[in-house]
């Protein structure tokens, strides 16, 4: 076997045992607990160094795939010539970045042994923290390896990292050079590298400009990976695309169209609620518009509905569900931005289901023209619906149970992600049967790893960056400047609208959170807004920033998806733009959609 090839399998089958680690230990907590307390020594400690390996060894996962998160604007290059110069210089800089941190990470390493903390077991930390530096060494050079398929962009490639060693060497030289360094970091990031590098590398440069050690920023990773609530991404995101991978997408499609297809418009109001529920398990990675748009969009040509209607609804639902749980995005937001994530769960439903009920409202008008010209509807069928609700209880069920155990306070956030992750798999492999247990099971968990691994690096490396940032006192000159030119909270709302509404085109949902997320926070408390209800304008107006030209995530995948050009879906997705824009003023200014059901379950203010 080759060395590479061996070395992947060695990554995968860490990987998959911290996160077998990372399920096993919440659950027996979880049910240990009513029968007197048994628990693992030290679960927590556990799960926070078995989150620690997710994140790196997922993080290789994605470098392998080449699918760390980048801004949508590289998708402009094109191929050719201006392509490959931009793979080569991206690349670059990711190399240089990451080794950077890898090498500042050892520091974080030494530390600890020279601490000599124990885990349970008398295992020393320090051996598994080792993990951060040898994980993002091979990033590094795999970042190097990738810049470009012959030897002379290679060699250029890793000249760059040694540039970028011999600059801290010389430290005089390397602050003169801070703001060429930063455009240039900034520059690769608009040509493809990951968002990670970007901020990592802007936050070594500030703190190195600055005199503080550069381990500051690994050290923050660190410190993140403690957080109680973080270790839940990892859980979700294989919950969703275990389910993602078998056959509930056709289950649940066959119960939505039962259930309404019987409706002038129904089976428009049936992909709109399949949409939202898959994206719920899901996130918004993406996954619905490729697992779902090549099922949905034959049926909605099939049963007459025009191509432009049919294109638009399509990419419009893909976004659709970001607000109920167990979304991976407010998870994510909660973690950032500290807001409590029951609080938010509970804040999304009735936003969510507005922003749903608009778009399946389009869709009936639709079907009432249809109906007008002569188009047949067929006939409700009790038995069919409940014959296919049986069916697919299980896909059904999944929401409710993270809800009822995390709201009722029987089990933590973490324990409840671990028993939905723990729910997808015995229900896909061993009650429907549509991943084998074993094999199959792996390579999907393992293709959830790269989301995992990537999200976990960019919102610990955007700790970093936060960090200098708040020692910088960057947010409070930022919120005083704010203050100054506006005086009114609905001036402001709607100020953010539009700000959220043209990042979110551009940014990539989970680095969107990351970025703005410490800035939004704190401003939106200085104008007195709740900040559940801000959470949930923040996360709306994401959604809808998917659909929102030139860049638009949902708008590049379905463009893909469906071989249509850009400016195609452009005309195709205005009508929806314009419903969901107005649903997300009404959730900005109608604070009683986001606050009623957290106050009603004593959850809110």
């Amino acid at each position: 076997m080759k060395p590479g090839a061996l070395l992947g399998r060695l990554e995968g089958g860490l990987f998959l045992a911290a996160l077998a680690a990372a399920t096993v230990v919440p659950l027996v907590e979880a049910l240990g607990r009513p029968f007197g307390g048994i628990h693992v020594p030290g679960s927590g400690e556990w799960v926070r160094q078995a989150t620690l390996f997710m994140a790196f060894l997922g993080a290789l996962l994605a470098g392998r795939a080449s699918q760390h998160l980048t801004l949508s604007t590289a998708e402009l290059l094109g191929s050719g010539r201006a392509r490959r110069a931009a793979r080569l210089f991206s690349n670059a800089v990711a190399a240089a970045v990451t080794a950077v941190l890898a090498r500042a990470s050892v520091e974080i390493v030494l530390a600890g042994r020279a601490e000599g903390k124990l885990l349970p077991g008398g295992v020393p930390e320090w051996v598994l923290t080792a993990v951060m530096p040898v994980g993002l060494a091979l990033l590094a050079f795999r970042f190097g390896w990738g810049a470009s398929d012959g030897a002379a962009g290679r060699l250029a490639a890793f000249a760059t990292v040694a540039a970028a060693f011999g600059l801290a060497l010389v430290p005089s030289v390397a602050v003169s050079l801070a703001v060429p360094l930063v455009v240039g970091i900034l520059l690769a990031a608009i040509l493809g590298a990951p968002v990670f590098v970007a901020m990592g590398g802007v936050a070594l440069v500030l703190f190195f400009r600055d005199g503080t050690p550069v381990a500051a920023v690994p050290a923050e990773i660190y410190r993140l990976i403690g957080s109680p609530t973080l270790p839940a991404i990892p859980l979700l995101t294989a919950a969703g695309y275990i389910l993602a991978e078998g056959k509930a997408s056709l289950r649940l499609v066959r119960f939505f169209r039962a259930l309404f297809g019987w409706m002038p418009g129904g089976l428009a109001v049936m992909v709109a609620a399949v949409c939202a529920l898959f994206t719920t398990f899901t996130g918004g990675s993406g996954v619905t518009i490729i697992a779902l748009g090549g099922l949905v969009y034959p049926m909605l040509r099939e049963d007459g509905y025009s191509e432009t209607f049919s294109l638009g609804l399509v990419t419009a639902a893909g976004s659709l569900g970001l607000l109920f749980p167990p979304s991976l995005p407010v998870i994510l937001y909660s973690v950032v931005a500290q807001v409590p994530a029951d609080s938010l769960y509970m804040a999304g439903i009735l936003p969510g289901i507005l922003l749903v009920g608009m778009t399946a409202a389009y869709g009936i008008r639709e079907g009432r023209r249809r109906k007008a010209g002569g188009t047949v509807l067929p006939r409700f069928s009790a038995g069919e619906a409940a014959r296919a609700g049986w069916a697919a209880k299980w896909e059904l069920l999944l929401p409710v149970v993270v809800v009822v155990l995390f709201a009722s306070g029987i089990a933590s956030m973490v324990e409840a992600a671990a028993a939905a992750c723990a729910y997808s798999v015995f229900v896909t492999c061993f009650v429907q049967r549509d991943i084998p247990f074993g094999k199959p099971l792996a390579e999907v968990l393992l293709k959830a790893g790269s989301l995992m691994g990537a999200v976990l690096l960019l919102l610990s490396v955007a700790m970093g960056l936060t960090s200098w940032l708040v020692d910088a006192q960057v947010p409070a000159h930022l919120l005083e400047a704010v203050r100054t030119s506006i005086h009114s909270p609905l001036v402001f709302l709607l100020v953010l609208n539009v700000f959220l509404l043209v990042l979110g085109s551009v940014l990539e949902i989970y680095s969107a959170i990351v970025i703005l997320a410490p800035l939004v926070a704190p401003m939106g408390t200085a104008f007195g807004i709740d900040p559940v209800h801000l959470g949930i304008i923040f996360l709306a107006n994401l959604e809808l920033g998917f659909l929102f030209p030139p860049v638009g995530l949902n708008l590049l995948l379905a463009s893909s998806r469906f071989g249509k050009p850009l400016a195609t879906l452009y005309r195709d997705v205005v009508p929806f733009l314009l419903i969901r824009a107005v649903g997300v003023l009404l959730i900005t200014y109608v604070a009683a959609f986001s606050l009623t059901l957290p106050r009603l379950l004593g959850k809110g203010p």
